[in-house]
């Protein structure tokens, strides 16, 4: 049977297409169950009493635990994410746009992913959780090591990894220990309640590690997608300029067609059938967004830019009980920094000194992308 693709030297999309067509869910002793449809995938995120999150012997709050543990969790972090939350930082955003966009203005070519889309996603970061820019390069350094850790699939170095976040979580702690909730985010949540007692320091540092790693890791890889699009998409470019109110569902519509975030896990907690297969308690199974967001079952032509495409399908922050609980954040540093890169250029092409080059599993996106910005 195939395996699940690991990576396209030019595009992995092409892979990811080709095996959903293959074999909707392919099996290998690696990684077990791929699943790789959208109809397959939706099975898997609505029935949580079937296919569990708790795939990690590591705490990963809140998304790494089903009911009833999740829903407490949800119930105490999703207001974080809140509509006046959003409100109030969307001006803090802006500032951090403005002034990177300043120097990136300044080069002769820019290296998106490099100089720019990873570097904004760790200020913009930092700054909604309210830690120092001084804490920026070692949280950059870490990221680029579990990143390794995780290629690698050495769970002694992945656990060390760890541990070395939850140390500086409990860096950010000490010093908020005399703290009232309300000086930061970071300090909101050592005061947080859930089911009437405080996180503890593994909670929070895996609180905190899920809104580093997973927010820097796809929003870094969606500016990258989405910048190669303008690059590529002229037209479109200049529309948008014209019509930034057309901005939230062209971003939401490109991340769709090439998405940044490969995969998530999944535990199977009863026996059943999925596409065709056999899958018994204890099994492990890899939901592939990719594939699933461009099967032509759910979206007519998936390779086509249709910005007035019904948006439902769109699996970009998942569905169900798991949808991204970050999706209102990263959906405002996308659109700002997208309102801000498109008012303060008047065009915006690809370099010719170096082709794009696509990144490899489990990256999505681009590992490197040389623009000018004019």
């Amino acid at each position: 049977m195939p395996a699940p693709p690991e990576a396209s030297a030019a595009d992995p999309r092409i892979e990811y297409d080709a095996l959903r067509e293959r074999c909707p869910v392919a099996w290998s002793e690696a990684r077990q169950g791929s699943v790789l449809r959208h109809a397959d995938v939706m099975r898997v995120l609505h029935e949580h009493e079937t296919f569990g999150n708790a795939v990690s012997a590591h705490p990963a709050v809140p998304n790494g635990y089903d009911p009833p543990q999740h829903t407490a969790y949800r119930r105490a972090l999703d207001p974080f994410f809140a509509p006046p939350r959003m409100q109030r930082f969307e001006p803090v955003c802006r500032d951090i746009v403005g002034a990177m966009l300043q120097q990136a203005l300044q080069l002769r070519e820019l290296d998106v992913v490099r100089e720019f889309a990873l570097p904004f996603a760790v200020r913009v970061q930092s700054a909604f959780l309210g830690w120092p820019p001084l804490i920026q390069d070692e949280l950059l350094d870490w990221l680029r090591r579990s990143r390794e850790a995780t290629r690698s699939g050495d769970r002694v170095s992945t656990a060390a990894v760890a541990q070395e976040f939850e140390r500086l979580v409990d860096r950010m702690r000490a010093a908020r220990l005399e703290s009232t909730p309300d000086q930061d985010i970071s300090a909101e949540l050592m005061h947080l309640q859930v089911d009437g007692r405080p996180l503890d320091l593994r909670e929070l540092a895996s609180v905190l590690r899920n809104w580093t790693v997973g927010e820097v890791g796809t929003i870094a890889a969606s500016i990258g997608i989405l910048v190669h699009w303008l690059a590529t998409s002229p037209d479109w470019q200049q529309r948008l300029r014209a019509q930034p109110a057309l901005l939230p569902p062209a971003i939401d519509e490109v991340l769709r067609i090439d998405g940044p975030l490969a995969a998530n896990r999944r535990i199977v907690r009863r026996a059943v059938a999925l596409g065709g297969r056999q899958f018994e308690p204890g099994d492990r199974l890899t939901i592939h967004w990719i594939a699933a967001n461009r099967d032509p079952r759910a979206f007519d032509e998936p390779d086509s830019f249709r910005i007035d495409r019904d948006p439902s399908p769109n699996l970009l922050y998942g569905a169900g009980i798991h949808v991204c609980p970050g999706a209102p954040l990263a959906r405002l540093e996308l659109r700002v920094l997208m309102e801000e890169l498109l008012a303060r250029t008047s065009a915006i092409t690809l370099a010719e000194s170096r082709p794009p080059v696509r990144a490899v599993h489990p990256d999505a996106g681009y590992a490197a992308l040389l623009v000018r910005l004019v």
